[in-house]
């Protein structure tokens, strides 16, 4: 069989996905051709020889619309010759172009792909679409009589489900803060975040490097005086089991950023002298009740550990989306996971999610946290929005 190999893999430095923030006067396109352009540059390699270009957005409308990877794309300099597709998994988005890209070298569709991402959430706020028209339609509202839930008030059900209480859920944010703080510190991102040229509030151009959410003094004892975000009184009587602890310190920041991985064939990689980092070892996704929205990593990985052969206890770190600090806590619950491991150079909560790039986002970190530490094996997985997930493995070459 064909190995799918990962030869390198890069990010921007995450921006707050607001007005003011370090990306919001970048348009989303040049964001992801920024890092299309420096993926090829970084390996000398022809991107006329690119097969394919897969990438994630999530809003795709307005400035995100009508297919931005070859968009981004084209602005990036790439020959006219070279196509690109944009899908949406929701949040596992650029994971889900990753498997794609990956499947297909695998199937010997593709010697070489680039699968990336990109979300804007400061200039196509979340929940953006055309004004009047309802993305469900009446079959699904006669399923769900009652209407599907925001995906904070998933995470609350979730925390009860699970009974994770106020205080673990703002210990584990400032967990993430303080080990994001620390890689930022010690020079870890410094490999997988490429510089790009911004123009700041004042209207000064300015190098961005640093992720602009992570705030390093974060404590939960900080943490703990902010307020529910999800409660409302129509909430509170629809969900009675639920103990409001969900805030905008335990849930991950609206987000700027794009990210980009350079997958190949092993021989296609050898041909070309470029030395592959990882493997693909084991794909899967899955769905779950769209209710509860955010618990399918568990039956994601479930099935990429069977699929795999290996388990918990065989990988050297795990990447679970920190959409919200229930997420991994309900994840490592379930599967005995080592804290230590799970997210261990911060998660979304400190690092931010922006949507479309988080799946390569987290994979970028994942292969330079297994090369740093000579670790093995990683798993990531995401959960997305309608209650699906994706779950992945790599191992280190």
């Amino acid at each position: 069989m064909t190995n799918a190999v990962i030869v390198d893999a890069v990010r921007l430095a995450s921006g707050k996905g607001k007005p003011g923030g370090a990306l919001a006067g970048t348009h989303p396109v040049e964001l992801l051709a920024h890092v299309l352009r420096s993926i090829v540059d970084r390996n000398d390699l022809d991107p006329g020889l690119v097969d394919d270009v897969i990438g994630g957005c999530v809003q795709q409308v307005g400035e995100q619309a009508l297919n931005i990877t070859r968009t981004a794309l084209l602005s990036a300099g790439f020959p006219d010759s070279v196509p690109a597709t944009t899908i949406d998994r929701q949040c596992g988005s650029s994971q889900q172009a990753a498997h794609f890209a990956a499947q297909g070298v695998i199937a010997g569709a593709y010697d070489i792909v680039i699968a990336c991402g990109v979300e804007s959430m400061s200039r196509i706020p979340m929940g953006t679409s055309p004004v009047g028209q309802d993305p469900a339609g009446p079959v699904i509202t006669a399923r769900y009589p009652e209407g599907l839930i925001h995906q904070g008030i998933s995470a609350e059900l979730i925390a009860a489900k699970w009974k994770l209480d106020r205080e673990a859920l703002d210990a584990y944010s400032a967990t993430s803060h303080r080990r994001a703080a620390a890689a930022i510190d010690s020079g870890f991102f410094d490999a997988e975040i490429v510089p790009i040229d911004v123009v700041n509030s004042a209207g000064d151009t300015a190098v961005h490097t640093v992720d602009e959410t992570v705030r390093g003094t974060t404590t939960a004892d900080g943490l703990a005086g902010l307020r529910p975000s999800f409660r409302t009184d129509a909430h509170a009587q629809r969900f009675p089991e639920a103990g409001w602890h969900i805030t905008p310190g335990n849930s991950s920041p609206l987000t700027d950023g794009a990210s980009a991985v350079l997958i190949m064939s092993e021989g296609m990689a050898t041909k070309l002298g470029l030395t592959p980092r990882a493997r693909f070892h084991s794909f899967a996704v899955a769905g779950d009740d769209p209710m509860f929205m955010l618990t399918a990593p568990i039956p994601a990985t479930r099935k990429v550990l069977a699929k795999s052969g290996l388990s918990i206890a065989d990988l050297d770190a795990y990447e679970v989306n920190e959409a919200f600090a229930p997420v991994p806590l309900m994840w490592a619950h379930e599967f005995g996971a080592d804290p230590a491991r799970l997210n261990p150079r911060g998660g979304a909560i400190a690092l931010g999610h922006a949507l479309g790039s988080s799946g390569t986002r987290l994979l970028t970190t994942l292969v330079n946290h297994l090369e740093s530490t000579g670790g093995r094996y990683g798993l990531q997985t995401m959960c997305e929005g309608a209650g699906m997930a994706n779950a992945t493995i790599i191992e280190r070459l």
